[in-house]
């Protein structure tokens, strides 16, 4: 299974979506190794899980073809390649990335990545809009992301807590009921909690040997312990948790530009593996700008993975303890109901990502009026860029009218891009 899992991370392209579609045509349809039916309700249970559902769902297919071994090795190899490609260019990105080829490039990357953030909205939003408080959950989530400071985990917390107190004494208002859960097997809570600590451990292993050998104050603690807390909460993919990156690393932080974001952003796209690997482009900036005492470029890489350590190996925790957990979840109506709440903020939050990716692109300069927790975008009509906006349309139409294939999409747009700024149109 190690070539199979190698090969599955290797030709991983093209986000959540085309990844689950590759794991079932290998495993359901060609290999026949799990039935519709299971993986299904595999699926599902990743789907409820903070993190990358696609490696969330090999982590679990490998676990149940060969135990905790299996799920080890298909968790890993499924990232292990895009994560190389990713190290990789950001050490050239340091390097390379002022240069104006390199610039025009990924001008013309970004312009298709907003068809993507836009196709994320409508896929999770299918999902999401069950009824109209769904909705209203969003709308409100994508206005608090807009105007004002209100960190992410706290609109998460906030819609949960409602849903869990509301579903009880309005429960037609999530269509969430109570099921039995008879059917389900009990739960060994000693042997549940000692996988739990043991994982935990593991998990910040690398924070406490960083917290001893360089102190609590160095870059690379705050990276770990970021990192930490955003793969905690971070439902709904790499688009949402990018509203609550841009809070903290971009403006809280100062870590890096809102251009280089989206850069990281575009980077991502272009790996194969989930698209969450932003996150490591992140680290690999942060510290590489913080690194005293430590080389630059020996630090950078030490923050490359360790955010892909405290990003990655929750997964694990959540897939070897967590499961059980969440069969019961599903099973009371008001969890289910503070998840279905959770999901419609997520479309929330990736329409305001959606919006600040597009303003950054369509405006060289954007600035922020903040009062109080108010803060809202402003930009300058000065720096507006017609170029952006018709090759962003140009992408839009491959994708979503045309249906070409991403990596058509990203291909042609790239070329445009770099043959805007030959010729010096940007």
């Amino acid at each position: 299974m190690v070539k199979t899992w190698f090969k599955i991370g290797c030709l991983s392209f093209g986000g959540a979506a085309a990844q689950i579609a590759l794991l079932h045509r290998e495993f359901v349809e060609e290999r026949r190794l799990i039935d519709e039916r299971s993986f299904l309700h595999a699926l599902n249970l990743c789907m409820l899980l903070p993190g990358p559902e696609a490696q969330q769902l090999a982590t679990y297919l490998g676990w149940r073809f060969s135990g905790v071994r299996g799920g080890l090795l298909a968790g890993i190899l499924f990232v292990l390649p895009g994560a190389l490609v990713m190290l990789g260019l950001s050490v050239l990105y340091v390097y390379l990335g002022t240069h104006p080829s390199v610039v025009s490039l990924f001008f013309g990357l970004k312009c298709a990545v907003l068809s993507l953030i836009i196709h994320a909205v409508m896929r999770i939003a299918k999902r999401a809009f069950t009824n109209k408080i769904s909705f209203l959950f969003a709308f409100l989530a994508f206005l608090a992301m807009a105007l004002t400071k209100i960190p992410f985990p706290i609109l998460i917390l906030t819609a949960a807590l409602l849903a869990y107190y509301i579903n009880p004494i309005w429960p037609s208002l999530f269509g969430v009921r109570e099921t039995s859960s008879h059917s389900l097997e009990p739960i060994n809570w000693i042997a549940l909690s000692r996988r739990s600590l043991l994982w935990l451990v593991i998990w910040f292993s690398p924070l406490i040997v960083i917290a001893l050998s360089l102190g609590v104050e160095h870059r690379l603690f705050d990276i770990g312990l970021f990192f930490a807390k955003l793969a905690s909460l971070s439902f709904g993919g790499a688009y949402a948790l990018l509203a609550w990156l841009a809070q903290t690393a971009v403006e809280t932080k100062s870590w890096l530009s809102s251009f280089e974001m989206a850069d990281g952003l575009g980077l991502a796209e272009t790996t194969p593996g989930p698209t969450i690997l932003v996150t490591q482009f992140v680290g690999f900036l942060a510290a590489y700008r913080a690194a005293d005492p430590l080389s630059p470029l020996f630090a950078a890489m030490l923050g490359s993975l360790l955010t892909l350590w405290m990003t990655f190996a929750p997964s694990f925790l959540f897939i070897f303890a967590g499961a059980p957990l969440f069969e019961r979840i599903k099973a009371n109506h008001r969890l289910a109901a503070s998840l279905q709440a959770i999901t419609a903020i997520v479309v929330g939050v990736i329409a305001w990502v959606g919006l600040w990716f597009a303003l950054h692109l369509f405006f060289s300069a954007v600035t922020t009026y903040e009062t109080g927790f108010v803060r809202i975008p402003l930009v300058s009509w000065a720096s507006f860029q017609l170029e952006a906006v018709l090759l962003s349309a140009f992408a839009a139409l491959m994708f979503f009218l045309l249906r070409w294939p991403l990596w058509a999409v990203l291909m042609i747009t790239i070329f445009a891009g770099w043959g805007l700024g030959y010729m010096d149109l940007i």
